[in-house]
């Protein structure tokens, strides 16, 4: 069987346990999703110029979670750009439009569904609880393993085709968000307290984004696996 090349963004440390100097990381769950959805799961370093080689080799592309700095005009309504990127976003936003551009199958989880919003104007909230009037602490001590709340799926998106569902239990590890959207964007899934919970891209065959950690439900029988499912066969 043909199993579809989807790439995987690793995330970056510039120091830590691991290493004291700069090294990539990330959980194998991303891994494992991918493998038992019938992909064929492969790492992707930041390495610009390999950006190409990449999209040529990749079937449809995976942006994980991770905790980074966006550029500060992303998280305010300025439209001064700092010239100071995170490695990783550096990195995503080059290999995330050469992904558009070639209409491969995208999905993004937490802070690679941001990434989605980023690149296409949306600003973010840099702390939730600080800056809206929720008082629900969407970066909560539960394991990941742990649902945490309920989201309400929106109909007739591609969301809702692939979970089946109208409300889903999720886990809950961010304090960034998704603020305000732009015409791009439709929003698939959205908690009780109106945070920003899932977005799809307009006019692409597949390019989703979930602010949950879906690679934790990986049974059969979890709405949430489809979401792995799903970009394997839209990669085939």
């Amino acid at each position: 069987m043909h199993r579809p090349v989807i790439g995987i963004l690793l995330d970056y440390e510039s120091k830590g346990s691991f290493s004291t100097r700069p090294h990539y990381a990330l959980r194998t769950h991303y891994f494992e999703a991918i493998w038992k959805a019938g992909g064929s799961p492969v790492a992707l370093p930041y390495i610009k110029s390999a950006v190409n080689s990449y999209i040529s080799i990749c079937d449809g592309l995976l942006f994980p979670g991770g905790f980074y700095p966006f550029p500060e005009s992303i998280y305010s309504h300025s439209s001064k750009e700092i010239a100071i990127y995170h490695p990783r976003f550096n990195f995503e936003k080059r290999l995330m439009k050469a992904a558009l551009n070639k209409d491969l199958p995208i999905l993004g989880i937490c802070a690679g569904m941001q990434a989605i919003a980023a690149l296409h104007g949306c600003k973010l909230y840099r702390n939730i609880i600080d800056e809206s009037s929720s008082n629900f602490d969407h970066l909560n001590t539960a394991p990941a393993e742990k649902v945490s709340h309920e989201i309400t799926i929106t109909d007739d998106t591609i969301l809702s085709k692939i979970l089946g569902v109208k409300k889903l239990k999720v886990n809950s590890a961010h304090s960034e968000g998704i603020k305000t959207t732009t015409a791009d964007l439709i929003i698939n899934a959205i908690a009780a307290d109106g945070i920003i919970e899932g977005v799809e891209l307009k006019n692409y065959q597949f390019c989703l984004g979930v602010q949950w950690h879906p690679e934790f439900f990986t049974n059969d029988d979890d709405p949430q696996f489809n979401l792995f499912k799903s970009l394997v066969d839209f990669s085939k």
